[in-house]
């Protein structure tokens, strides 16, 4: 299920997102969002809406200190452990703990968290998860260099993931990050 697409653009981070809640071969159509703000993070999730929930709901968003870097994949990524262990979601495979996938936009910088707490930036400056996320990287990569708004590139990838994929639907809906505190 689902598309989440995150582009940088002008120094602030953009995402989008679809509504479609898969089961099998049924399809829900879902009113709470999938895409929200958190603080100074924009974030948005695939994989299950309980994990959803709790990054919108429960998770405490630690501000940014320091190198960005650092600070995501241990402060960030340690609180992010936390909260998911507390609601019942964080799974625990040979040892290994696992969690879900999603974007994070913060200070002009995209971020995709992945299963294993792994944080990944992506060189191109965009990003996408999900079922339909092939569909939302070729549309997202042919708009490059077009002058396109955000909004607009955003709008395109997510079409042709919803044209293309059967996990993808609309209505779509936008965030965009904060601006960086001056």
């Amino acid at each position: 299920m689902t598309v989440i697409v995150g582009l940088v653009h002008n120094g602030r981070v953009h995402l989008g997102g679809d509504s479609a809640g898969v089961a099998g071969l049924r399809l829900t159509v879902r009113r709470d969002p999938k895409i929200f703000r958190n603080g100074p993070y924009a974030m948005g999730f695939t994989t299950s809406f309980r994990m959803g929930q709790l990054l919108h709901h429960a998770f405490k968003a630690p501000k940014p200190k320091g190198d960005l870097d650092r600070f995501m994949s241990t402060v960030f990524v340690d609180k992010l452990r936390n909260c998911l262990k507390a609601g019942g979601w964080a799974r625990k495979d040979s040892e290994q703990e696992q969690s879900g996938t999603f974007l994070v936009g913060i200070h002009g910088r995209l971020f995709a968290v992945y299963d294993d707490y792994q944080i990944a930036e992506p060189a191109d400056g965009y990003a996408a998860v999900g079922c339909g996320d092939g569909f939302a990287l070729g549309a997202l990569h042919a708009t490059v260099g077009l002058g396109l708004p955000a909004r607009k590139r955003l709008s395109l990838a997510l079409a042709a993931a919803g044209h293309h994929s059967a996990g993808v639907c609309e209505p779509f809906s936008y965030v965009t990050a904060r601006k960086r505190p001056s």
